[in-house]
């Protein structure tokens, strides 16, 4: 089997003739592999890395993460975009004109110029401070337009071609809804929405849903195989199971139905705490959930993940990226991806993985070794 085949029989529940070694890669650590290069794409630079390293390429394009209307104008929605660089800062400020007023959201990441597609910004003010800005936001929030769809069936179908049988493209969209929901409000306002203004947080969501399925529908309506869908804000650090599954699984779940609706798979990344949310993860529907993080990053232990809900959806993950490969000796490096390996691989529906991407400066013979034992040891 080829990259391609060997991901999407996994994530049909079906077995492979190796565990899949998708490693993450971005911006981050393609800035530090390819030295000589003035730009960073995560997509055409990712099929390099792969082909160079010779793992199983999931692609991980961020074209489609901002949505249309943060990024153009349309009737009644004026887009004003504005970014400096301060303190070795990036902020990004968006003001929108609508008749009814002005909305305004800042957010702010470090700077790097080589991998600055690749910057994950922080909201810092948010677009939806209050009623008042999302009853403005609600009526003159536009639906999707025929450019950005072209758009995405154009992106799709040069990545399809471009991966080739390396693997699949599997693209972010907007994010999970409460992600996103979070994106445009503070997170401890929309906690406390969901039980003292309870008719607020459910229209609020109720619209996100709207448009992100929406989106998600037009991004799965294409040459792409596979949907990502962030949800790593909730996280089990900052919500229980019973909150997740009243006030946010519902929304998810229709999320993920209308991807899956047009025949796509579904990818939820949760690369931190997600012990108690993992029944919730099924009860989603997903089609695989990653990154099955261990501590310090997370709280989940691949052992357990397999055994309570490994014959429901693929898991992938596991190795400590952070505090584990960057400084382990190549002996180290073969007993742990050795261990969890034989910990993913019984009963399929596992792809090999870090804990998150890989970071810039991981010693490149560690990788090496990684994909080398992954390869070995995860054959059937």
């Amino acid at each position: 089997m080829k990259g391609k085949e060997r991901i999407l029989t996994v994530l049909q529940g079906e077995i492979p003739d190796r565990v899949p070694v998708g490693l993450f890669v971005q911006e981050e650590y393609l800035g530090w592999f390819f030295p000589e290069k003035k730009e960073i794409d995560r997509v055409i630079d990712a099929v390099e890395c792969a082909r160079i390293l010779e793992f199983d390429l999931l692609a991980r394009d961020r074209q489609f993460e901002t949505p249309h209307f943060m990024k153009k104008n349309f009737p009644n929605w004026m887009v004003n975009e504005k970014t400096k660089i301060e303190s070795g800062n990036l902020y990004r400020i968006i003001e929108i004109s609508t008749p009814r007023g002005i909305l305004k959201q800042v957010e702010a990441g470090p700077y790097e110029e080589r991998t600055i597609s690749g910057i994950h910004l922080s909201t810092v003010e948010y677009l939806i401070k209050d009623e008042r800005d999302f009853e403005i936001f609600s009526k003159y929030v536009p639906r999707i337009d025929f450019e950005t769809i072209l758009k995405m069936r154009e992106r799709a179908t040069f990545s399809k071609k471009l991966i080739g049988e390396l693997g699949i493209s599997a693209p972010w969209g907007w994010g999970g809804v409460f992600n996103q929901a979070a994106t445009y409000r503070d997170i401890q306002e929309l906690l406390v929405d969901a039980y003292l203004n309870h008719e607020f947080y459910q229209a609020y969501l109720e619209k996100m849903t709207e448009l992100m399925v929406e989106s998600n529908e037009a991004l799965a309506d294409t040459d792409f195989k596979c949907i990502g869908i962030q949800g790593n804000i909730a996280n089990s650090g900052i919500v229980g199971d019973n909150f997740f599954d009243k006030y946010i699984l519902p929304y998810e779940k229709r999320l993920v139905k209308a991807i899956q609706d047009t025949g796509k798979f579904t990818l939820y990344h949760n690369c931190g705490k997600a012990r108690v949310l993992q029944k919730s993860y099924v009860k989603m529907g997903l089609d695989m959930w990653e990154t099955v993080a261990a501590l310090p990053q997370g709280d989940n232990d691949l052992k357990e993940a397999k055994d309570l809900i490994g014959k429901s959806i693929t898991l992938s993950g596991n190795l400590d990226q952070v505090n584990f490969l960057k400084k382990a000796s190549l002996a180290e490096i073969e007993e742990e991806v050795t261990r969890i390996i034989h910990t993913g691989k019984p009963g399929g529906r596992y792809i090999f993985a870090a804990s998150d991407f890989l970071e810039r400066g991981t010693p490149l013979e560690n990788v090496k070794k990684v994909i080398e034992v992954a390869k070995s040891e995860g054959c059937y």
